[in-house]
């Protein structure tokens, strides 16, 4: 039975995370300071876990939460463009200096690897699509410059110090669980449950800017492959479907589910974001065998009998 570490494990995506290395009957311990992360997630979940509450900015505590474990799934950040642009101090000392001693604290203790959770926000506006692992980054926002820090963290603990580590483009993550009441509120959360209870909602820009939608299930699929594949240690992958949708195709779907139109309207582009992304999934799908499980639209089709069902209890 191996022992996994996930950060930020109370968290969207850490949850999701944390509950299927249950489901494979290993253990869990989760290091979450509990900012964005909430403690009844948490609760959900029977099976061996350990909760460690601690923030990824003290050494202390991140070294404390490696030990005897196994391998490293590191969530745990500051997510949100917007958030980094308002205060990009904390999101460089959780983002950049937390997964600095996460990879510290992993290579003291012995961990065999460390995946790290990046963004496909490092690769800027430029206009060449699909991105491809290989195409030089120009992140322009202190968000996007954070993950390719990490990245770039990685790389180096893999190459001097031998310790394996992979990295994860994530492409625009969705599914249950994620919060459309923060600040910072992903899209397509914020506008099913927006169209569910009527409120106001509004798209930013014109609606037209497209975007690689990845449900959560296959992002948990490219985390476990990412843990175990031999052979890959050092790399990045993009994970994501392969398929671009318009933010206004999405607001179409989710109409088409729920069968509301919703009071939805359009406001200003929102500064340090890109135009359009769409990934190139050959190398994940050819080095780790990833396959997308899950359609945007049927992934779409699931959040929203989530959110209906939520709603109902």
């Amino acid at each position: 039975m191996a022992t996994y570490l996930v950060t930020g494990g109370a968290g969207f995506i850490g949850s999701h995370l944390v509950e299927a290395i249950l489901e494979r009957g290993d253990c869990v311990r989760i290091l979450d300071n509990f900012s964005t992360g909430k403690r009844e997630t948490v609760e959900l979940f029977g099976g061996p876990i350990e909760v460690i509450e601690g923030d990824l900015r003290s050494f202390q505590i991140v070294r404390e939460a490696v030990q005897d474990v196994d391998c490293v799934f590191h969530q745990g950040a500051l997510p949100s463009v917007p958030r980094s642009l308002k205060d990009p101090i904390t999101t460089n000392e959780v983002n950049v200096g937390g997964t600095l001693n996460v990879l510290e604290a992993a290579r003291d203790a012995g961990v065999s690897r460390v995946v790290f959770a990046s963004s496909s926000s490092v690769y800027g506006p430029g206009r060449e699509l699909p991105k491809r692992e290989v195409m030089l980054p120009q992140p322009i926002s202190p968000y996007a410059v954070s993950k390719l820090a990490g990245e770039r963290y990685c790389h180096v603990f893999t190459k001097t110090f031998g310790i394996e580590t992979v990295a994860l483009r994530y492409f625009n993550v969705f599914g249950p669980r994620q919060d459309p009441q923060s600040a910072y509120a992903a899209f397509i959360p914020k506008f099913v449950r927006g169209i569910l209870d009527g409120s106001p909602l509004v798209i930013d820009g014109d609606g037209s800017q497209s975007r690689d939608f990845t449900y959560i299930r296959n992002v948990v699929q490219a985390n476990m492959l990412a843990a175990h594949v031999e052979g890959i240690a050092g790399q990045v992958f993009n994970i994501a479907c392969g398929v671009s949708l318009s933010v206004n195709d999405v607001v179409d779907h989710i109409r088409k589910a729920t069968k509301l139109e919703g009071n939805v309207s359009y406001g200003e582009v929102r500064i340090g974001d890109v135009s359009h992304s769409l990934a190139d999934i050959d190398s994940a799908k050819e080095l780790m065998g990833y396959r997308p499980e899950i359609t945007a639209q049927e992934g779409l089709d699931e959040v929203v009998r989530w959110f209906r069902l939520k709603a109902e209890h």
